[in-house]
This record gives structure tokens, C-alpha cells and sequence, in this order.
């Protein structure tokens, strides 16, 4: 693991800079370190950054939290709207080597090649403006919330670490307010590709009793134990878990394998629906409340790509879909105790948006009324365009809409590997999460929320990348990516209930998207993802005007009254 870092070993952050009129708060920095494509921070058993809630206490103030290319973690500053001066975000800026036996001429020399021929030092020269305009009385969607996936991976990588610390300081990280505040959780119900194994309840040939589901699988017990712990140490106060099954047991389908061609036989479809209630009531009973369950995951996966996904997959048709849900499913879930669980339906890619709900219901007519919500892979966005959602939106338009799965490293064109330290990937995360937030969804739920440096493990080497990447040369420290920071920019100050505004920017200089909080504040993401400097006149319907000027590759979160 050494070879994917620099020499230049850690560079801590120094002490946040805080305005004395504006976001005050307390912080412990990111402890940033040089890795092969960019830069990471590191967290140990005995250190790791967070940054609190910033504090407003003037109706006029302002809070800016940032992060850069450059080297910038969740900095802070602040200043007031109505101010005739400009504020700054000043860039990270990397401490000076120590000089041996430079003269001064030597030195200045140095300094003058460097920016002469550094692309960088060249584009900071250059600043570009936009104006953007925030409008609280234009009102869309209510968000539900953000999140990650404890997979198998997950529970085997924190079994083993060597301090309970460290896995406090990962669970505090993503769920705790002065982490970047996650609320939802996606698992398996049973297995899934990021595990050991393939692996069910009721793997017994012809168990129709589900004899076993009375009881935690073995391979449930450590993965239950931590996330009890997370919601202890977190403090997280309303999480929200989502469970989706890749495949049945192999005995229920008509290829008898975990993946391939393979669908559920007819005479199991009442069973089906019974091992899912069974499973929800195994959590509850082992301190797990279940919100949301899904119609299963990415059904294409076993009748169509059946050649390129070599993990847990259980086929489903539409059409075979519509059956199960209206006849077994729905029914056995809406007369049961655990009646207002929430029901997400597909859990698949845009290309299957919205024509799979319409052919559900030709077959049975309103079988999607027992879906309260619609989930989408992210993974061929860049592909299928906007107006597969927009036209799900127009056809469903009462649904709850969350992206519940991302990563990186799935494509044949990307390294099916992290790339540790890379702001790149942190710009497609947070170019998604505009582009989607923008066209309706409620929330998002990302992948796994840790992986090795493979990016693993996976029993089918399906590796891919991961916001925080585990040392497991040591077990002993883990480092917080890009990815990681620029998902915080969001989640972080937009807690559940909060309700998305117009943020109209004036150019193409500037992304942004912006809501309305529960406690009446506004939080706005703008992201510059252009090699210049950015002017940005902020202007509010109600609070009036502020300049801003960020650095080229930054990402920022305002908060105001």
C-alpha cells in the first residue's frame, strides 16, 4: 500500500479558519495525505476529522463549508448577506518544502519557472462570475435522505479491525451529525455480490417452512451486532433501512443456480413473499426496524445480461413481476403487522424507466399502486438521457424516487479498482447527485460504505471503488476519498424533511441546486467544476445579496437563515 502514496507522508490540515461573523463552529481537521491520484484523509483508532453543524446567529449570516481539488476538507468560513466586500475561499496551499542550501536567487528562479509552466498556477490567474438566484417561494420535491450500503464486504472489513475505535470513527464519519449525517441504509436480505459467498435464508432443498428464518444466518449476526453499534454511537436519530434480495435460494428457481437464466418457479411465488415478511420481522425482532424493502434487485440481471453478471441475480419479467407484486407480495405485506413498510419497485437502470411499470400494468391493471416508491442504479446515466425519468415522473408521479446504488469502477472503460485520492470520481458523484436531485429524486443511497484497496472483497471479483478505502496491510486506519466529501456536501446540511427551492444559476459556470430545511434555513451545494476561479454573486428573494469567490475544482455548501 505504501507504493500508492507520496513520500511527503501526512500533511495535516491546519486549524479551520472560521470567520468571526459567520458559520461558527468547532472542527477536527482532515488529517490529508498524498495518495497516487490526489489526496486522502486519514482516520485511526485515535484520530479522524469532523466538522459540527455551523452555528448562525444572526439573521443575516452566512456559513460556507468547502472542499477542493487543491486539498480543501469540509473548511469553513462565513460573512454576512448585504456586505459591500467580496468574500474569499482561499485554497489549500501546499507547505513549502524545507529549502537546503538555496539561495535567494535560486529560490526566485524556482518560483518563476513554476509558474510559468504549472497549468494550474496559470488558471488561477483567471476568474469568471455568475450570479445565482435562490428562490424559497418555488417549491419541489421533499427530501427523504441520504445513505450507504453495509454489505457483507462492509461486516468482514470491520470484523476486522484492530480497534473498535476505528470502526466507531467509520460509523460516526458517515451517520453522526458532525459527520455528514447519513439516515438511510440499504442491505440484503441475504446475500449479495460484495460477500464472501453466495449465500439465503432457507438454503435447505424444499424448506418450505423457511425452518431457519426464526433465527439471525450466521453471516447476519456480525453485520446486525455492528450496525446496532452504529446507531449507538452515531447517535443517528431516525435511520431508515431498505432491504432488496438478489436471489432466492437456488431450490425456488427454474435454473436451480444463484445466477444465470434463472426466474422464480410459479409454485414459490406465495413463499417469496413469505421469506420477505419473515425477514422483516427477523430484524425487527433483532433490533433492525425495517422502512423500505424492494421488489428485488436489478431483475434484467437474470434474463438478459445473464453473460456479463456472474453475481446473485433472480430474473424477473415485468409482466412476471406485475403477478407477483399484485397477488402475493403486496398483499401479504398490507395485511400484516408491518402494513406501512414502504414498498420501492425495480431497483434497476434508467433504460427500464418507466416502460417496466407500464408493462406491469397491462398485465395487472394498478399493480403499481403497492409500490410507494421507485429506485434507480445510477450506473448508465451518462447513457440513457433525462427523459427516461422525466417521463416516469409524468406517468408516477405520487412516488417516492431515490437513487439506491452508486459506484465507480463498473464500466469496461473504468479501473474496477479505487483510485485513491481522486477528485475526478468526486466530480461525477457530485455532477449525479445535482443532475438527479434536480429531475425529483428524494434521496440516494450509495454503495458500499467501505471496500479494500482492491475494491473488494467480492466474491466474484466484481470490484469496483468506495468512498472510504480500508488499509488492510494494518487493519489499522482507513482514508476518506474525494468521494466521500464531495457526498457531504449534500447529505451533511440537508436533513430529511428538507424541501428543494429554485437555485437559478446565470451560467454554465456554476451547478447548484438548493432546499428549504425543516428548522427554516436554506442549505445550497455549488459546485465549480471549471479550471478558474469563480465570482459568485448569490442573491436570495428574501435575505438579499453576498460575493463569493471560489476556487477553480471546489465544491461548497451555504447555510443561512
Amino acid at each position: 500500500l505504501r507504493k500508492m502514496f507520496s513520500i511527503r507522508g501526512f500533511l495535516v490540515v491546519g486549524l479551520l479558519l472560521i470567520s468571526a461573523i459567520g458559520g461558527r463552529c468547532e472542527s477536527t481537521p482532515c488529517q490529508l495525505k498524498d495518495a497516487e491520484h490526489g489526496k486522502v484523509c486519514v482516520c485511526t483508532a485515535d484520530y479522524c476529522d469532523y466538522l459540527e453543524n455551523p452555528i448562525l446567529t444572526e439573521d443575516d449570516e452566512f456559513a460556507l463549508i468547502s472542499s477542493s481539488k487543491q486539498g480543501l476538507r469540509f473548511t469553513t468560513s462565513g460573512g454576512k448577506f448585504g456586505s459591500v466586500e467580496k468574500y474569499t475561499v482561499v485554497d489549500y496551499v501546499e507547505p513549502a518544502p524545507e529549502a537546503k542550501n538555496q539561495t535567494i536567487l535560486s529560490r526566485l528562479v524556482d518560483r518563476l519557472v513554476k509558474d510559468a509552466f504549472t497549468l494550474d498556477a496559470r488558471e488561477s490567474s483567471i476568474t469568471r462570475t455568475v450570479t445565482l438566484k435562490l428562490d424559497r417561494s418555488k417549491t419541489h420535491q421533499k427530501m427523504v435522505g441520504f445513505g450507504g450500503s453495509y454489505t457483507g464486504a462492509v461486516t468482514y472489513l470491520v470484523d476486522n479491525f484492530k480497534q473498535t475505535e476505528l470502526a466507531d470513527h467509520l460509523y460516526k464519519s458517515y451517520y453522526a451529525e458532525d459527520g455528514i449525517g447519513f439516515n438511510l441504509m440499504r442491505i440484503s436480505i441475504g446475500g449479495c455480490d460484495f460477500d464472501l459467498e453466495a449465500w439465503s435464508y432457507a438454503e435447505e432443498e424444499g424448506d418450505t417452512l423457511l425452518s431457519d428464518m426464526d433465527e439471525l444466518d450466521e453471516r447476519d449476526v456480525a453485520r446486525v451486532a455492528q450496525i446496532k453499534r452504529l446507531i449507538e454511537i452515531s447517535g443517528v436519530k431516525n435511520l431508515l433501512v431498505k432491504g432488496a434480495a438478489w436471489s432466492s435460494p437456488p431450490w425456488m428457481k427454474t435454473n436451480n443456480r444463484w445466477t444465470g437464466f434463472g426466474r422464480l418457479k410459479r409454485d414459490y411465488y406465495q413463499l417469496w413473499a413469505d421469506y420477505h415478511l419473515r425477514w422483516i420481522k427477523l430484524m425487527e425482532a433483532n433490533g433492525i426496524p425495517i422502512w423500505a424493502i424492494s421488489t428485488g434487485n436489478e431483475p434484467l440481471n437474470g434474463i438478459f445480461f445473464m453473460f456479463f453478471v456472474k453475481f446473485m441475480s433472480l430474473g424477473w419479467t415485468p409482466w412476471q413481476q406485475a403477478i407477483w407484486l399484485n397477488d402475493y407480495l403486496g398483499p401479504t405485506i398490507r395485511n400484516s403487522e408491518f402494513k406501512d413498510i414502504i414498498i420501492f419497485g425495480n431497483d434497476d437502470q434508467r433504460y427500464s424507466f418507466p416502460y417496466w411499470f407500464q408493462a406491469m400494468n397491462i398485465t395487472r391493471p394498478n399493480s403499481i399502486d403497492y409500490l410507494d416508491g421507485l429506485s434507480l442504479h445510477w450506473y448508465w446515466d451518462e447513457i440513457f438521457g433525462n427523459s427516461f425519468i422525466e417521463h416516469t415522473t409524468e406517468y408516477a408521479p405520487d412516488k417516492i424516487m431515490i437513487v439506491s446504488e452508486s459506484c465507480i469502477g463498473d464500466k469496461p472503460w473504468q479501473s474496477a479498482a479505487p483510485l485513491l485520492g481522486s477528485w475526478e470520481r468526486a466530480e461525477k458523484y457530485a455532477r449525479d447527485y445535482l443532475l438527479n436531485i434536480r429531475l425529483g429524486f428524494h434521496g440516494w443511497i450509495d454503495w458500499n460504505i467501505c471496500l479494500d484497496e482492491e475494491g473488494g472483497p467480492n466474491y466474484v471479483d466484481n470490484t469496483v471503488d468506495a468512498p472510504v478505502i480500508v488499509n488492510t496491510t494494518t487493519y489499522e486506519e482507513f482514508y476518506k476519498q474525494p468521494m466521500f466529501y464531495a457526498m457531504g456536501h449534500f447529505s451533511k446540511l440537508v436533513p430529511e424533511g428538507s424541501v428543494r427551492i429554485d437555485a437559478l444559476p446565470s451560467n454554465v459556470n456554476l451547478d447548484s441546486v438548493a432546499f428549504l430545511r425543516p428548522d427554516n434555513k436554506i442549505a445550497a451545494v455549488l459546485f465549480n467544476s471549471g479550471r478558474a476561479d469563480l465570482d459568485i454573486a448569490v442573491v436570495d428573494s428574501v435575505r438579499g445579496q453576498f460575493t463569493v469567490n471560489v476556487p477553480a475544482k471546489s465544491i461548497h455548501t451555504l447555510l443561512y437563515n
